[in-house]
């Protein structure tokens, strides 16, 4: 079971309008739980792909990936809000995907990943 570019991230409010106001720290603290099958390290693929460079790369496209087709076919690049609804629904927001993660319901929490992925890549 491997795929998906991005487990774990977060940012959002109220209607999918994208929080700025993620804290970094706790958004750490919760990386915790995307660690398992996503590096933060360039070019360490494992389970997941690596979260390394994630903003502004196109879903599907780590070399050393294999990727689901839909991930592929998706046309999605990694940024603050695309990271917040997949976070939030990975199965609704790219249907068919490989990613055995059922989301984060908690927008606070989905920021403070994105926030974290943000502030490790600035």
């Amino acid at each position: 079971m491997r795929e998906v570019v991005v487990t774990c991230a977060v940012l959002a409010a109220a209607c999918g309008v994208v929080r700025a106001d993620g804290d970094p720290s706790r958004g750490e603290a919760r990386y915790g739980e995307c660690a398992p099958c996503h590096s933060l390290a360039k070019d360490a693929e494992s389970v997941g792909p690596s979260l390394y460079g994630v903003f502004g790369r196109k879903a599907g496209t780590s070399a050393d990936f294999r990727y689901s087709p839909a991930l592929k076919r998706s046309g999605i690049a990694w940024d603050a809000q695309s990271l917040d609804k997949y976070l939030a629904d990975p199965q609704g927001f790219v249907p068919g995907n490989r990613m055995p993660f059922a989301g984060i319901a908690d927008a606070g929490a989905r920021a403070d990943l994105i926030a974290y992925l943000a502030k490790t890549f600035k």
